[in-house]
């Protein structure tokens, strides 16, 4: 079945003052034919998988996947066969979407080496080839940092002359550089809290430092949607875990109010720690996290907020200080603020930020800190020039016209798409874009079609979606310009006309130059 979508288009919430500016979130809900013929084409796919599976065994069809050998027949399968039936039937089939390797700094455009595939992608082969100018609407470069020229690339170049590549060693040991110390305390300043410490791996930002804050006899409340990193550092953390629904606030008060009147299952103890996860822009959906709610409620139910930043951080607010800015809320409400350097600085890693006592106590029993090799120089100065520039302490005001540019090109992009008709996921706000596709068969069409046109896009479908809610996803930069967007809206317009991907019956009406009260719902259907 379908996930419970909203009908409503336009959705503008206050809630009792908690939020100071317009909360605009558009989720239309699949058409039920659209979902039917979905379903019948993942259907007819498995269908025809099973028959290939049966003529792979009859050795009809010639078999590339990954078998157990004669002599091993009687061991314990090492390969599970069904649980491959997805990856060698439907992943397969579209699989030249995905992984192409580029061979230039992924900027607005970018050199993709061409590839060809004798086996029904299987295996590739490079024809020498390079498709040039690509426009990247796939990459997370959100401020146009990932460059190679300007004040970041010189100043990388110069601490790469002086400090080498590599550091060799953790930062417990003999890898803590003067250049290290000089980051974390611009984080902490540009995040405004007390203190903060970096990694040099962000997924492992997330996954390695849960479970060294939460454990046994505690609880963690994550959003349904929360990113593979926040669930795997949940699981690893040995914490009871309860999922509530995305963006739901009731979801996640009924949550919070069983954990205090029941407790523990069978003790009925105490929780030693409640700790709730959320992320700042959701990377599929492209919603934004209901934050002034979640600290809300975090505050009544005497609750620990860990907030992943990852996508708003230098994305969102008018200052490029993630959506605690864009909200205008104090730092000191979130408890743990997490994010990573591998977008909106163009560089790698990621950062911990919150109370001096709470990275004290991360310096020694994070294994991400203890055991992890530290982050390398010249990428240490690539966010630490990006950053002074997002700040504006380099004296320009680039980093403010960054910002500002990626408002805009959002906004237009988004309200462009919606009125050629097709259904788009998230917050009005967010720059990442996701526009559904829905049938396997377009997944595959559409990737293919765009490059054809010279625009890269990244598809998403199952598993890491819903399986009938595959997408194209675009991430908007402040590298895009007016033109360069015109251009990727016409491609976009003529393949969904192409392939019949506009399938929104809703059509926006504006509000943004109107009052609105405390919730404002607005819907017109042609």
């Amino acid at each position: 079945m379908t996930r419970p979508r909203s009908h409503t288009i336009h959705h503008v919430t206050q809630n009792g003052g908690l939020y100071k500016r317009p909360f605009n979130e558009a989720f239309e809900e699949t058409p039920m034919l659209v979902a039917v013929l979905t379903y019948v084409g993942y259907g007819v796919l498995t269908l025809f998988g099973y028959l290939r599976d049966f003529l792979r065994h009859l050795r009809i069809e010639k078999c590339h996947r990954a078998t157990e050998r004669e002599e091993q027949k009687d061991f314990v399968s090492l390969y599970q066969d069904f649980e491959n039936f997805y990856t060698r039937n439907l992943y397969m089939r579209i699989r030249d979407n995905w992984n192409r390797p580029i061979c230039s700094v992924p900027g607005a455009r970018v050199d993709i080496m061409e590839r060809q595939s004798h086996d029904y992608n299987w295996s590739f082969k490079y024809t020498g080839n390079i498709i040039k100018g690509v426009i990247n609407m796939g990459s997370y470069n959100y401020l146009g940092f990932a460059r190679n020229t300007g004040a970041c690339q010189e100043a990388a170049a110069r601490v790469l002359e002086q400090y080498g590549v590599g550091v060799c060693s953790t930062r417990q040991e003999i890898g803590n550089l003067d250049k290290h110390e000089e980051l974390e305390k611009l984080v902490a300043s540009f995040l405004g809290v007390e203190a903060a410490m970096t990694y040099g791996m962000g997924f492992a930002t997330n996954s390695m430092n849960i479970p060294a804050l939460v454990g046994k006899g505690c609880l963690i409340l994550s959003d349904e949607l929360n990113h593979a990193s926040l669930v795997l550092g949940a699981r690893l953390s040995g914490a009871t875990i309860r999922i509530f629904k995305h963006n739901n606030m009731q979801s996640l008060e009924k949550l919070l109010k069983d954990a205090i009147v029941y407790g523990q299952p069978r003790t009925r103890r105490p929780w030693k720690k409640i700790l709730i996860l959320v992320e700042g822009i959701y990377s599929m959906e492209g919603s934004i996290v209901r934050l002034p709610e979640v600290i809300a409620l975090k505050k009544k139910y005497k609750a620990y907020l860990y907030l992943d930043e990852a996508h708003s951080i230098g994305a969102l607010g008018p200052t490029g200080r993630g959506v605690v800015d864009y909200f205008g809320l104090d730092p000191e409400d979130v408890d743990v603020m997490m994010g990573t350097f591998t977008k909106s600085f163009g560089a790698s890693g990621g950062y911990i930020g919150g109370k001096k006592e709470l990275i004290d106590y991360l310096r020694t029993h994070s294994h991400s800190a203890v055991y992890a090799t530290s982050l390398s120089p010249p990428v240490v100065e690539q966010i630490v020039t990006s950053m002074k520039c997002i700040m504006g302490q380099d004296g320009t005001t680039l980093g403010k016209e960054c910002i500002q540019q990626l408002a805009e090109n959002t906004r237009y992009f988004r309200r462009r798409l919606k009125e050629m008709g097709f259904i788009i996921y998230g917050n009005e706000d967010s720059p990442v874009v996701p526009l559904m596709l829905y049938m396997p068969a377009k997944i595959g069409a559409f990737g293919r079609e765009m490059l054809k046109r010279n625009i890269g896009v990244v598809v998403v479908g199952f598993p890491a979606t819903p399986i009938i809610e595959s997408r194209a996803r675009f991430c908007l930069s402040a590298a895009h310009t007016r033109e360069i967007l015109d251009t990727a809206l016409k491609e976009i317009d003529e393949v969904g006309d192409l392939l019949q991907l506009k399938y929104s019956r809703h059509r926006l009406v504006p509000l943004l130059d109107r009052p609105f009260d405390e919730t404002t719902y607005e819907e017109t259907e042609d």
